[in-house]
């Protein structure tokens, strides 16, 4: 019963951020509320279009979520209890405000992407820096989410090879990225983003009914990852999505570029965000809850190193499944929580929803790379003079080990978070805003990511995690003193101004 009410709670604090939280941010953010929007001032009728209010919240929580809040809560959980902390508190006083108030500053500048609004209020450094960043975390979204997927659909469907079924989703991403954002996107969102509630509530309420005692070990201060993690600073990069995630700053534009009144973006952005905690918070209860249950794993030919029709089956707990392979605990889970209808869900969850966030992720990409060319998007050349270029990039980058691809993907995401909370806190400044709103939780991402970077055993240079952490403080610290100098007297932004029509 107790860890029912814990559950319970978290829940409701999550509610009460949306209402309490959310709504002071948009105070504190100011602005005018009735102003028009980006798609009704900038309409080209590809990236600029208006989109009802719902289908612009579904497309933003795929966009942000996909497969994040899943492996990356159960992943979390490892580290004991204390994920369903962070998951709240990280969603409400970061994640949701971060993803909100980056969405409130490019409306601003006429959708903007995360770079141009990055160089307004950093530097044209800082902006040719995120610009850099931003892309190469875009197209190592677009490598990661096309083998996945295409592995996983392998497994179902043998009689096409791995290489077929990532030529079959780099297809589809070209189409994505080029078309109007209402052709594809547009369509097939709301049905993705009712299998994704529908996986995650369907979840929440079998579990309590499961047989299982929920959360039945919430002491914060025994839990021990079986890997042997440090929970400092690890657990912060392993859970982003779900409560703090930069690659949402990227996707943010797009959707700014589609609602059609500005009073709705609260409810879409910050709501989306507070959704996504909720996910997050879900599947970290199922890992919590299912922690020490035994579950049969067939192992592949492949992992065995043996003959095709070779396989064998082990049992282990759920962590050591999460550990071996997510995809499989998360089958694994819907399957005993919800039947056969769960597990047929559950593999379509684990290959649409990646998909979901390929897709934009590239359309994003080609945003940003449009912004810094200055090359408008309205004519079908122009998409595909960026788009194509970028796609082979994709292909070039897959061919490294995944394990180097994977080694600063989840550091160059939550750095990304760093950047925008640090503009966010200059744009406040210069509002005459308080900007303590975001630059607390920008100190704390800046201690974090530099710690993660300079002790995690994946980034090479693993320093004691006490001296990471003490030259981690001394970099937020010399952040927060170039803040308070500098930002005051820094000269307001231009006001914004539509993509320059090169081509014209």
């Amino acid at each position: 019963m107790t860890g029912f009410i814990v559950f319970i709670g978290c829940v409701l604090m999550l509610a009460l951020g949306y209402a309490l939280y959310g709504r002071l941010a948009e105070k504190i953010y100011g602005g005018d509320l009735d102003r028009r929007m980006p798609c009704d001032t900038m309409g080209d009728g590809v990236d600029y279009v208006r989109l009802p209010t719902w289908k612009v919240f579904l497309i933003q929580l795929l966009n942000i979520a996909g497969l994040g809040p899943v492996f990356g809560a159960l992943s979390g959980c490892l580290f004991g209890p204390v994920a369903l902390v962070w998951i709240v508190f990280g969603c409400i006083l970061g994640g949701a405000m971060h993803d909100f108030l980056a969405a409130r500053m490019s409306a601003d500048r006429g959708g903007a992407n995360l770079p141009q609004l990055v160089g307004e209020y950093l530097g044209n450094g800082a902006r040719r820096t995120m610009r850099n960043l931003c892309i190469l975390l875009l197209l190592m979204v677009g490598v990661v989410f096309t083998t996945g997927p295409a592995g996983m659909l392998h497994t179902i469907f043998s009689s096409i090879p791995t290489l077929g079924w990532c030529a079959i989703i780099m297809s589809y991403y070209l189409l994505a990225t080029i078309l109007p954002i209402n052709t594809i996107i547009g369509k097939l969102y709301p049905i993705f983003g009712a299998l994704f509630l529908f996986m995650a509530l369907g979840i929440a309420l079998a579990l309590p009914l499961s047989g299982h005692p929920l959360l039945p070990e919430l002491d914060l201060t025994t839990a021990q990852h079986p890997a042997h993690f440090s929970f400092w600073p690890m657990i912060f990069v392993t859970i982003a999505c779900g409560a703090i995630s930069g690659f949402h700053a990227t996707q943010s534009p797009m959707m700014v570029r589609c609602l059609g009144e500005a009073r709705h973006m609260r409810p879409v952005f910050y709501g989306a965000m507070i959704t996504e905690g909720a996910v997050a918070l879900i599947w970290a209860t199922v890992g919590l809850t299912l922690r020490d249950v035994l579950t049969d794993y067939t192992l592949t030919a492949g992992e065995l190193r043996l003959e095709p029709e070779a396989a064998d089956t082990l049992r282990l707990t759920f962590q050591d499944l999460i550990l071996h392979n997510p995809a499989s605990a998360v089958t694994q889970a819907c399957t005993s929580l919800l039947g056969q209808v769960g597990a047929a869900v559950a593999v379509l969850g684990v290959v649409v929803l990646p998909i979901t966030s390929g897709d934009t992720a590239m359309r994003s990409c080609r945003l940003i790379v449009a912004e810094s060319a200055g090359l408008h998007q309205s004519r079908l050349r122009n998409r595909l003079l960026i788009a194509l270029p970028l796609f082979a990039a994709v292909i070039l980058i897959s061919n490294l080990p995944f394990s180097i691809i994977w080694r600063y993907f989840g550091w160059a995401n939550q750095t990304l978070a760093c950047f925008t909370l640090w503009s966010i806190s200059v744009c406040l400044l210069r509002r005459g805003r308080l900007h303590w709103l975001s630059t607390l939780p920008a100190l704390f991402m800046t201690t974090m990511c530099t710690t993660f970077l300079l002790h995690s055993p994946d980034c090479l240079i693993e320093l004691p995690v006490g001296v990471s952490t003490g030259i981690g403080c001394a970099v937020a610290a010399l952040c927060l003193v170039l803040l308070l100098r500098g930002s005051r007297s820094a000269a307001a932004p231009a006001s914004p101004q539509p993509p320059a029509e090169a081509d014209k």
